[in-house]
């Protein structure tokens, strides 16, 4: 059963959930919350479940966010060559920088998930930075099977997160806070799954999930913008997989190298900053992870076989 849909920011998600939802938007916001620094809230999974009956959709399907979740049902999670089958209870930790799909396997689903950006823990004194912490770092795959009595302290968090996010105490999003870093330091003292293998479409997956990553950092609409991931390690290193069977995956599925996939996409954005902006040429190089102007008109000019001025002309 594949509920996803192609949600893209918080917005979006907001907008479409609150289609199938009585008293529209207003019932999914928590009051407060476009006061506060950041982003948080939380939902039970069964509520959702019940909607997407209605109106399908996958929230957070492609995510500028983070996401906890508490998941008790059969489902599957996907990480590029991986898939995870969990037959009963999990922890779920998601980050905007490792793509994955959540598959529920029927309708019997429970738990609670909660959404933040990293705004939002920005707040805390310790000055947490998301990335940097084990759990959300990239070339994992953070799915945690539970016991009953994991479940049983997990679920009391989440409820009291859904409890307090309703409520009129002032200091709600500090605490809210702590619930969340709760959640994150229990995760991280579990083993991860041990129910890791291949599929058949593992090839397929990973070439969708690479040209996700691709394509997320474009169009490039600043020129204080920079692309991240440059190489073809940088996507083998974010997706998990070893850079050699990267290549290998893309070249049967595209016929064509890692480095030349990225290599278009570069210059094909290259060619659109040159026309239709006032940039000058040092400015297009940096946005696209040129630390050398020479290294960027080298590298058009070998693709297009004009300088950049010339191609701009």
């Amino acid at each position: 059963m594949n509920t996803s849909s192609k949600i893209t920011t918080l917005d979006e998600f907001y907008k479409h959930a609150s289609y199938s939802v009585e008293g529209g938007l207003d019932a999914l916001l928590p009051n407060g919350i476009s006061k506060e620094i950041g982003h948080f809230n939380v939902f039970d999974v069964e509520d959702i479940m019940k909607r997407v009956r209605e109106r399908p959709f996958m929230p957070y399907n492609r995510r500028a966010y983070y996401k906890i979740s508490l998941i008790s049902g059969r489902n599957r999670a996907e990480y590029a060559d991986k898939i995870i089958d969990i037959e009963k209870n999990a922890l779920l930790f998601a980050s905007p920088k490792v793509p994955y799909n959540w598959l529920p396997q029927d309708w019997d689903q429970s738990g609670y998930f909660c959404v933040f950006t990293d705004d939002f823990l920005i707040q805390t004194k310790s000055g947490v930075v998301l990335d940097d912490l084990p759990i959300f770092k990239a070339g994992g795959y953070p799915v945690f099977q539970l016991s009953d009595e994991d479940t049983t302290e997990i679920n009391a968090i989440f409820k009291k997160m859904y409890r307090e996010l309703s409520a009129d105490y002032a200091y709600k999003y500090d605490l809210l806070r702590n619930y969340v870093l709760e959640l994150i330091h229990y995760g991280q003292k579990l083993q991860p799954a041990a129910a890791l293998y291949p599929t058949h479409n593992a090839s397929a997956r990973v070439t969708a999930l690479f040209i996700e990553l691709l394509e997320r950092q474009f169009p490039i609409t600043s020129s204080n913008q920079k692309l991240h991931l440059r190489t073809a390690k940088d996507y083998a290193d974010r997706l998990a997989v070893h850079v050699n069977h990267l290549n290998k995956v893309l070249k049967e599925n595209t016929g064509k190298t890692t480095t030349d996939i990225i290599g278009n996409r570069i210059v094909q954005e290259a060619k659109i900053l040159l026309k239709q902006t006032d940039w000058n040429i040092s400015e297009i190089a940096y946005c696209l992870g040129f630390d050398e102007v020479a290294h960027f008109s080298n590298f058009f000019k070998k693709q297009t076989a004009l300088a950049p001025l010339k191609f701009r002309s």
